[in-house]
């Protein structure tokens, strides 16, 4: 199964930006994000989790924008969406914390 999570990841990553149009929160949740947030993996704050995301929260989208960016923990920058824009981090992080309240 992880060798499975591994190929959609990096075939995922192979696909230009400009190639494609902006995605929208869930979309990128769901294609990039999700592979660590949905179960904690190396403690990402799980999609859900009020209490885990509650301190992030308090850094506000641009404070989590510029820590997704920068990467945090295990997590590299931009996490595993290193074709995202701006637009589509600022919306994945959004879909988290509007779905983890």
């Amino acid at each position: 199964m992880k060798k499975v999570l591994i190929a959609a990841a990096a075939a995922a990553l192979m696909v230009p930006a400009a190639a494609m149009a902006e995605r929208d929160g869930a979309t990128v949740y769901n294609t990039k994000c999700a592979m660590c947030h949905a179960d904690g993996v190396a403690n990402a704050p799980k999609l859900g989790d009020a209490a885990a995301w509650a301190p992030r929260v308090e850094m506000g989208i641009d404070g989590l924008l510029a820590s997704a960016k920068k990467g945090k923990g295990a997590m590299p920058p931009a996490g595993l969406c290193m074709d995202c824009t701006d637009g589509e981090l600022k919306a994945a992080i959004e879909f988290m914390v509007d779905n983890s309240k």
